[in-house]
């Protein structure tokens, strides 16, 4: 099942940004930033989740997405990586990023991988089984325990301090996990919700125009 995926910014970047979307958004929610962004240099990736966003009903909602389904009832300091859709998801996003070096010409170590709520869950966990530049983890969460990340890379982390989607507390047990692993994280709360405000875009341009990918 490949990804459908959107694109942006500089088609002869030399280096990459790939943004996952959170739970039933899809790649055109995320893709509306990268005017904001105004990074010079850089491709933009944005690829949709494989799986359809299910609603009461279980009717899938017009356009929505999902990286895997949540519980009615849904506890984020359990760890849920258990989950079919989460494993056939993570295999899929695992593969296409390991096959970007051939599509685009820009290695990982030049690449870039952030995500928002459920996307940036997704980030955490298969990014550290890949060499990137760097990461970005905006309003998100863990599947369970951080892996230990094949490379060093600065991580941002971001996340409101009214968020009613992603506890609070959630930023602090990554930043608290991120750092026991010896990387360099980025820490920002600012006074908003779950959702993507211009505070969280400015800190991301700074923090991808000044990751070291030469």
């Amino acid at each position: 099942m490949p990804l459908h995926v959107l694109s942006a910014g500089d088609p002869t970047g030399k280096h990459l940004l790939v943004l996952l979307h959170g739970w039933g958004a899809n790649a055109q929610d995320v893709a509306g930033i990268a005017p904001y962004m105004q990074l010079d240099n850089y491709q933009l990736l944005f690829p949709d989740a494989p799986h359809p966003h299910q609603v009461a009903g279980g009717m899938a909602a017009p356009g929505g997405k999902m990286w895997y389904a949540l519980p009615a009832i849904f506890d984020f300091d359990q760890p849920f990586n258990h989950q079919a859709d989460l494993q056939e998801s993570r295999q899929l996003l695992l593969d296409w990023l390991k096959d970007l070096p051939n599509t685009t010409g820009i290695p990982l170590e030049k690449t870039i991988l952030g995500g928002f709520s459920q996307g940036g869950a997704m980030a955490l966990d298969v990014g550290m089984e890949l060499p990137l530049a760097g990461m970005l983890i905006l309003s998100g969460y863990s599947h369970g325990p951080i892996a230990t990340p094949i490379t060093p890379r600065p991580v941002l982390l971001v996340h409101g301090r009214q968020d009613p989607v992603v506890p609070i507390n959630q930023a602090h047990k990554n930043k608290s996990a991120l750092g026991e692993l010896s990387l360099d994280v980025d820490y920002h709360e600012f006074m908003m919700g779950h959702e993507i405000s211009l505070q969280v875009l400015e800190a991301a341009q700074h923090f991808c125009a000044h990751v070291y990918t030469n």
